[in-house]
């Protein structure tokens, strides 16, 4: 290898490495007294001429950047983290451990109204999913968790879900009246495979992304939107009651 190749890979690391534009007096820092720093640049810019990205000077400083005809296509995508709140948190808990599940049940188990907004969230998130239609009137649609619930609590199967028992070691489970009413249905104690087998034929199957459109009226290709903010604060009491009549919640805490 040869000592100007060489210098070529060293200013090729140190531009590539660098956050900012680097000026001449921080790259020369970098190489022999008598190397020429300017051609070697030069050289180096030739290099990456026709490539995806480029090496461009603005004013003193070089950078690699993009090259210009590719920019209209690049798009940054971030992923933003929010904290589900407690009303999404305490729904995702009732749909684990009861699917299938209609929106009336979670209801009843939460002792408040379900705003759209709460499963927005989860929907969004992909951690829950239409399982069908209850064979009742009205024909309910029910609820039920993904692979991506599993995936990222970290959970082989909903048979691994914990029970009763271990989320009130951990302090993550209510003991007020109605949870304790939930309890004794042995929901949580049996897990949700019990449960969901107990509700398998009661629900018929159907496309989620016709369920979707039709209860949230959005076309298949749309079927998630973005949660209101403060949505899950707003869930309404049921009937008249209000403040602590809104009735208890079932768990403390994301297990995440």
């Amino acid at each position: 290898m040869s000592e100007r190749f060489q210098k070529l890979r060293l200013l090729e690391a140190l531009l590539f490495a660098a956050a900012e534009p680097l000026g001449p007096e921080q790259l020369a820092r970098h190489l022999p007294e008598q190397a020429d720093l300017e051609t070697l640049l030069e050289e180096l810019s030739g290099l990456y001429a026709n490539r995806g990205v480029n090496l461009v000077r603005s004013g003193r400083r070089w950078a690699f950047r993009t090259a210009a005809d590719l920019a209209p296509l690049m798009r940054v995508e971030k992923t933003v983290e929010r904290k589900l709140s407690r009303a999404a948190l305490e729904t995702l808990a009732i749909v684990a451990y009861h699917q299938p599940v209609t929106r009336g049940e979670i209801e009843e188990i939460r002792g408040v109204a379900l705003s759209k907004g709460t499963l927005d969230v989860l929907l969004e998130a992909g951690w829950v999913k239409p399982k069908g239609r209850r064979r009742t009137p009205g024909r309910p649609v029910t609820w039920g968790t993904t692979e991506a619930f599993l995936d990222h609590f970290g959970l082989e199967s909903l048979d691994a879900l914990p029970g009763a028992g271990e989320l009130k070691a951990a302090g993550l489970l209510d003991t007020r009246p109605a949870v304790a009413a939930v309890g004794a249905q042995g929901a949580m104690e049996d897990g949700a495979a019990g449960s969901e087998e107990a509700g398998a034929s009661e629900v018929q199957e159907e496309d989620p992304w016709e369920i979707l459109s039709s209860e949230f009226g959005e076309a298949p290709e749309d079927q998630t939107t973005g949660a209101p903010s403060g949505d899950e604060a707003a869930d309404p009491p049921r009937g008249s009651a209000a403040g602590e009549a809104a009735g208890p919640r079932p768990a403390r805490g994301d297990k995440s």
